[in-house]
């Protein structure tokens, strides 16, 4: 895929979605960092159901700590691997405010360092908490970056390098928001919605649906 080619797909999604951002709720970076560990192997909605009834009551390291492990589980049970989650979530809540004055880092290296916290947790964190330029890539993303043409790759961290390569300077702020709610709602999994797709004639899939 040549650069006018990105240009316009980018171009075609901002104009589409001017504001993009996570679909899970939080106000305050540790509230988002929460929300993130427990979204692995989760959907977003069902976190924010958990985390509606968690902030609430705890939403600051010092909070969550208080809670306990068999606290903290009581609020996130209806997720998947809630007591790993948990136990990392407590971890992490020890760490933030052992190391750092209970505020989360703004630093890659820090975040990754923090129980539960892989990279693609610490982009997140980076992009949506904090502005930063990066691109985590998930399971949406992998997908569409290959499927489409615009950055293929055949690991996570391939696409990613690619993606932030690639992608126009523009656009890169914004742009792993706008791959995931296209992999998440657009170009699904099993069969993509190409004929309601607003990049169908820029995409490079072979395989096109009706």
């Amino acid at each position: 895929m040549n650069r006018l080619k990105r240009q316009e797909i980018f171009g075609r999604l901002r104009a589409a979605d001017p504001h993009p951002t996570t679909e899970l709720r939080f106000t305050t970076p540790f509230e988002l960092l929460v929300a993130v560990i427990l979204s692995a192997q989760a959907t977003d909605k069902g976190v924010n159901k958990a985390t509606a009834k968690l902030f609430p009551v705890a939403n600051t390291p010092q909070a969550i700590l208080a809670l306990g492990v068999d606290g903290l589980k009581h609020y996130i049970k209806t997720i998947g691997l809630f007591n790993s989650k948990a136990e990392n979530i407590i971890k992490t809540c020890a760490q933030l405010i052992e190391h750092h004055d209970g505020e989360v880092p703004a630093e890659r290296a820090a975040l990754e360092a923090l129980p539960g916290v892989g990279r693609k947790t610490a982009n997140v964190v980076l992009n949506t908490a904090f502005g930063q330029p990066t691109m985590a890539v998930d399971t949406h993303i992998f997908r569409v970056a290959n499927r489409t043409g615009i950055a293929p790759g055949k690991t996570v961290l391939e696409v990613e390098k690619r993606l932030l390569r690639l992608v126009p300077a523009e656009f890169l702020h914004d742009a792993h928001h706008w791959l995931i709610l296209h992999g998440r709602y657009t170009c699904i999994a099993r069969k993509p919605r190409c004929g309601a797709c607003l990049i169908e004639d820029l995409c490079e899939y072979r395989h096109k649906t009706a």
